[in-house]
């Protein structure tokens, strides 16, 4: 069983910045690839970057490129978002989901947190 347990979300005027992170248990975090996705109230849930077992791979929901990084620090069991540039509409409930099988689809999530962009 794998746990992921996300931080740093809070509420920032738009323009500025916030970094998520997502610890995650489990062995073998290593192996997996990892994701962000995000809900805003009253919509379905969104993809916003994914990132590769090794870290060199990326990619990026297109509203988001430019203005997000992903990245994992695999020593530490963790993947960040480092979120600059923000925007009222980035403002939602951010999820961290592990892809730990391999399938391309997310076996794992984290309880979500809440980032709030004021205008």
């Amino acid at each position: 069983q794998v746990q992921l347990v996300e931080s740093g979300g809070g509420l920032v005027q738009a323009g500025g910045s916030l970094r998520l992170s997502c610890a995650a248990s489990g062995r073998t975090f290593s192996t997996y690839t990892m994701a962000w996705h995000r809900q805003a109230p009253g919509k379905e849930r969104e993809f916003v970057a994914r990132i590769s077992w090794s870290g060199i791979n990326t990619d990026y929901t297109d509203s988001v490129k430019g203005r997000f990084t992903i990245s994992r620090g695999n020593a530490k069991n963790t993947v960040y978002l480092q979120m600059n540039s923000l925007k009222p509409e980035d403002t939602a409930v951010y999820y961290c989901a592990a892809d730990a099988r391999g399938r391309g689809s997310y076996d794992y999530w984290g309880q979500g947190t809440q980032v709030t962009v004021s205008s």
